[in-house]
């Protein structure tokens, strides 16, 4: 394994060094009876960085995003986001299960959901239609290439949703690579979100974790919804210590990856046989369309066999994803492999 390129995505990042250490010596406790110290100054630093009243550790991004989901919905609601979010594909359908709502999905050209696309979709319920209850963003956008959303774009989200009394929650899986690219802090980017999740365990390179952040009355309830999906976890300073230094340290290199994917969906843009939109790779995350007779699932296990690793997200078109793992060297590797594959198939 140590000799692969793994580009299937930043979910596979191993800690560092620093972390591991910190992880063995970290002072623990009982964080369901909030007595971990580790944890509680993890919680302490992610709501300072985001400008919150408070901020909740759990296991998982899906966790933190269905928790939010629930705390600003009722049962029979719909909660709006654009048609390739994580909460729609991706979470295992458990807004219909836990919140029970139904997702409506809005199409947005580039994956940017605008107040232009939003308005129409809003719902105020009565004999026939469910309710619009929340607007979710999420910023990245995964699916749509790692684009951003930038900040005009959400203050007029923020401000129209406010006047309709409408919550709005951010997946920010990736929010620090979309500050990283915009050159807006996350405090900024995200000000006037009602809650917002992040990851600690991808681009941050975390092993284990993801934060809600929101107000005090929030996330007291959200720590209830924690321990109702199983999330309580008891001395998780082990996982939390890992997590401080991912927040405090990792943020400032993310720029390295933009540049490795860059140098990746460049040279994809000059292969035969391959349609990428070049405007879209801003951050991480590379997604290109093969347009000749090779199919993804052949191309990817082709890369496979010569120890690069990527991602088949349909019958023609590919995902690859830098990380904290995958160094310039390794990316130019994969660049060169990835021609050589695709020159042997157009002329196969």
């Amino acid at each position: 394994m140590a000799d692969l390129i793994d580009l299937r995505s930043d979910t596979v990042t191993r800690p560092t060094a620093e972390m591991r250490a910190a992880m063995a010596a970290a002072e623990v406790g009982d964080d369901v009876y909030g007595e971990d110290p580790t944890v509680n100054l993890l919680e302490k630093r992610a709501a300072e960085v985001f400008g919150r009243e408070a901020a909740m550790f759990v296991p998982t991004g899906t966790m933190g995003n269905q928790i939010a989901i629930r705390l600003h919905t009722q049962p029979g609601q719909e909660v709006l986001c654009e048609s390739r979010s994580h909460i729609l594909d991706w979470e295992m359908a458990t807004a219909a299960v836990f919140s029970g709502c139904l997702i409506r999905v809005v199409p947005a050209e580039g994956g940017i959901l605008t107040w232009k696309h939003i308005e129409p979709a809003l719902r105020e319920g009565g004999s026939f239609h469910a309710p619009t209850g929340l607007i979710e963003i999420e910023n990245t956008a995964n699916m749509a290439g790692g684009v951003v959303t930038p900040l005009p774009v959400l203050e007029e989200i923020w401000a129209n949703a406010k006047e309709r009394k409408l919550a709005v929650h951010l997946d920010g899986a990736r929010i620090f690579n979309a500050s990283t690219a915009l050159g807006v802090d996350v405090k900024t980017l995200t000000r006037g979100f009602d809650t917002v999740m992040f990851c600690l365990s991808k681009g941050l390179g975390a092993p284990v974790g993801s934060m809600l952040t929101g107000s005090a009355e929030l996330i007291a309830r959200a720590r209830i919804f924690r321990k109702a999906l199983g999330g309580g976890m008891r001395q998780a300073g082990v996982l939390a210590a890992a997590g401080l230094i991912a927040l405090e340290q990792m943020p400032a290199r993310l720029h390295e990856d933009h540049a490795n994917a860059r140098l990746l969906a460049e040279a994809l843009y000059h292969m035969d046989g391959v349609s990428i939109d070049l405007d879209s790779v801003v951050t991480n995350i590379v997604i290109f369309r093969l347009t000749g007779q090779l199919s993804a699932a052949n191309l990817v296990a082709q890369l496979k066999a010569r120890g690069v690793l990527a991602s088949a997200l349909g019958p023609d078109t590919v995902r690859l994803v830098t990380h904290y793992d995958v160094d310039r060297a390794a990316c130019v590797r994969a660049a060169e492999v990835l021609t050589e594959e695709t020159e042997a198939a157009r002329v196969a």
